[in-house]
């Protein structure tokens, strides 16, 4: 996607860095994939600050852990410990929701407030501030997008890209840098999907068009953007915020259908994708989010996505039933999720704690682990400020 400070930024500032003066430069972290076995086993961007940018790989257990955390909180104003959390460099970023949100001042002030938390050296790049900005039924803060994902899909994919500028002219108006849009979901008749108008249009094909239309638009206006919910909640009966989920479609329809947008969001260097808290047996008993075959195999290796994978909420009913927040956030960063996305700050933490003593006794692969966090740390450093 063409937008000024995305991966392919930084490869441009360093050449012209090379070419025009010898500014100190950072190496992007690589990425990572991982082989399915059927069953679910387990750039470079130049700094324009004087001192080099240090990476995840100098990072104190506490903070590399915390690179991978984002965490919500109730209210209009940010409780003691998820300020501390910014201020120790124990979060990552913030998502926000309408009730946060009262007003676009409220927003500003907000928003600001939270950047404005000292951080520790090597992760003082912006946090990042997340919201559900789809139209329609869901969207945290007044303005664009002023259609719902299914009036958007009727009028084509250039009007598309023009609703995911306008949306990103919005959120960048209060702050906001990362919208967890669009939906990528293929919806069948009577799915939550397609009930609340959330689907773009009925076939793969028209998803994959006019969805990442709409993500080239956020990301050429400076916001990224969020593919969601991998690996597709298009046929789901149940809202996974509530309820377990449970689809049954075979590996076969899944990839003929439902991940057919995300490998074009793929080629076109989608920033992030969320993956689905709901249950695939086709390929797992355990929610996508937890499965290596769904984030590694098919994700990672089989679409080739680079980006950042985040997980949906893990402090959510659908998630419960399968651990506590430590446990998930465990589960997700086997898998190979980056982002771990909690709802509230005490989750967060618990799971934040859990990552590093799993790092500390060797549990945990840390070159993986690096390499998952530098590319959230390439993200929060490629955004526009």
């Amino acid at each position: 996607m063409r937008r000024v400070g995305t991966r392919r930024r930084g490869l441009l500032a360093a050449l012209c860095a090379l070419v025009l003066a010898p500014v100190p430069a950072l190496a992007a972290g690589a990425g990572c994939g991982a082989a399915a076995d059927g069953r679910d086993a387990t750039a470079t961007a130049v700094d324009p600050a004087p001192a080099p940018r240090e990476g995840a790989a100098s990072l104190p257990l506490g903070e590399l852990a915390g690179a991978r955390i984002v965490a919500g909180f109730d209210g209009t104003a940010p409780p003691a410990a998820l300020r501390e959390g910014i201020r120790a460099g124990r979060v990552a970023g913030v998502v926000l929701y309408a009730e946060n949100l009262p007003t676009r001042a409220d927003a500003r002030r907000l928003i600001a407030g939270l950047q404005s938390i000292p951080r520790p050296p090597a992760v003082r790049d912006p946090l990042l501030i997340l919201v559900d900005q789809e139209g329609g039924l869901v969207k945290r803060i007044a303005g664009a997008p002023f259609h719902s994902a299914e009036e958007i899909g009727r009028r084509g994919a250039a009007f598309a890209r023009r609703e995911g500028r306008r949306t990103a002219r919005n959120l960048r108006g209060v702050g906001i840098d990362v919208d967890i849009a669009p939906v990528l979901d293929v919806p069948r008749p009577g799915s939550p999907i397609a009930e609340t108008h959330r689907g773009y249009a009925a076939s793969p094909a028209a998803v994959s068009a006019i969805g990442v239309a709409f993500a080239e638009g956020l990301q050429e206006a400076g916001v990224a953007a969020t593919a969601k919910h991998f690996p597709g909640l298009g046929a789901a009966r149940d809202d996974t915020d509530v309820d377990v989920s449970r689809i049954g479609l075979s590996r076969a329809r899944l990839r003929a259908v439902d991940e057919v947008p995300y490998r074009r969001y793929a080629a076109a260097d989608g920033d992030l994708v969320m993956v689905a808290a709901a249950t695939y047996p086709a390929f797992s008993n355990r929610p996508a989010a937890f499965s290596r075959s769904l984030v590694g195999g098919e994700l990672r290796h089989r679409l080739g996505y680079r980006g950042v994978v985040m997980t949906d909420a893990l402090d959510t009913v659908s998630v419960a039933a399968f651990g506590d927040p430590a446990e998930a956030g465990l589960a997700a960063v086997r898998a190979g999720c980056d982002l771990l996305l909690f709802t509230e700050p005490g989750p967060a933490e618990a799971a934040r704690r859990a990552l590093a003593r799993q790092l500390r006794s060797g549990s945990l692969d840390t070159r993986q682990f690096e390499a998952a966090a530098q590319r959230v740390l390439d993200l929060r450093a490629e955004l526009p400020r």
